[in-house]
């Protein structure tokens, strides 16, 4: 009986570590996925910055050309 307890216990043993092996392989891959989305992010934020940069220096022409035609007729 002494010998089944012990190899029971090898075998328990042996899952845990297998486990927990396991377990550091899917916390690495998570942590290189969530650099991935935060590069990925930052990239996004710098490309809706230029994004909003772009559109507000048209939106000024277009209030500039407005406000010269409006002081034409006025």
């Amino acid at each position: 009986m002494g010998d089944n307890a012990q190899s029971a216990m090898l075998d328990i043993l042996k899952r845990l570590q297998a486990g927990q092996s396991d377990q550091r392989k899917r916390l690495e891959r998570i942590e290189e996925l969530a650099r991935k989305q935060r590069r990925d992010s930052a990239g996004m934020l710098v490309m809706m910055r230029a994004t909003a940069g772009d559109f507000d220096e048209r939106v000024n022409e277009v209030e500039e050309r407005a406000a010269a035609l409006e002081a034409r007729q006025g």
